[in-house]
């Protein structure tokens, strides 16, 4: 019996050795997390959504100030220093999206911000505030009731495409983008490169309405990626598909007359939001 149990205690295998550099020291293996809830976490409160809306609307009351400035200096003609606030402000604006809770409550904070700015413009427009530089950096002709038209549909459909259509609809997307940069690039380039006049409105130019379709499709695109890091929207052809068709659709209706008679600030919104929610 003790030769057997010798024999056998020789013969059997050691007992495994007890990694403890591999398996008790090692730290947990962290599970990718979601962009959005990396960026935004589940304990997010409604102080921090007002605090994020308190940051938004300071940056852009801080673009606004900074144009005003640039056009008391006269550092640009003010048809440019006017487009150069149309693309700015509501393409900044939409960088703060992601930035807010998913909470009900967080479109209507983060409105806020447009949602001031457009009473601003009323009050400004009726003569009940004053404001010179601001006057001069944002309207055609220097005329505080051009603020009721352009720069009010500005506004209110900056106010609209957050509170109702928000950061989970592309729709959102191709409306802000086509109006800030496609429609103020268009302008842009069709002063200085626009030679050839469109055939059917000699008040637009080719290279206006190419170069708006082009940089608000190519912003839309861009928005999408950003968005997508959040994990807010997918990337897909056919949302990009989709982009391109609205930016198209948005462009030929504001190389049409009545863009000019009405307010391409308010045809281009208005346009992106009826195609888009047919192709988005």
């Amino acid at each position: 019996m003790l030769s057997h149990l010798v024999y056998h205690s020789l013969s059997s295998p050691p007992p495994p050795r007890r990694k403890f550099a591999g398996n008790c020291l090692r730290l947990p293996r962290l599970r990718r997390m979601n962009p959005s809830v990396a960026a935004i976490s589940p304990e997010t409160t409604l102080l921090y959504d007002v605090g994020v809306s308190a940051v938004a609307s300071s940056v852009a009351l801080g673009l606004l100030r900074f144009f005003e400035e640039l056009a008391k200096r006269g550092v640009f003609e003010q048809k440019l220093n006017r487009k150069l606030v149309h693309i700015s402000v509501g393409l900044v604006f939409l960088l703060f999206w992601p930035l807010f809770s998913s909470a009900n409550y967080a479109p209507f904070l983060a409105a806020l911000a447009p949602a001031m700015n457009t009473i601003r413009m009323l009050l400004m427009g009726f003569g009940i505030l004053k404001n010179e530089a601001m006057v001069q950096s944002i309207t055609r002709f220097g005329n505080y009731r051009e603020l009721l038209k352009g720069p009010f549909y500005y506004g209110l459909t900056i106010t609209l495409a957050t509170c109702v259509l928000w950061r989970n609809n592309p729709v959102s997307i191709a409306l802000v983008c086509n109006l800030c940069a496609g429609d103020g690039v268009a302008d842009i380039m069709g002063r200085r490169f626009g030679s050839q006049k469109l055939f059917h409105n000699p008040n637009k130019s080719y290279i206006g309405t190419i170069s708006m379709a082009l940089v608000g499709f190519f912003a839309s695109i861009g928005y999408l990626h950003y968005f997508s890091l959040f994990g807010l929207m997918q990337e897909s052809w056919s949302v990009i598909l989709g982009f391109f068709v609205v930016s198209v659709s948005a462009a030929f209706v504001e190389s049409l007359p009545i863009s000019t008679d009405l307010d391409d600030n308010l045809t281009v919104p208005l346009t992106s939001f009826l195609v888009g929610c047919f192709v988005l």
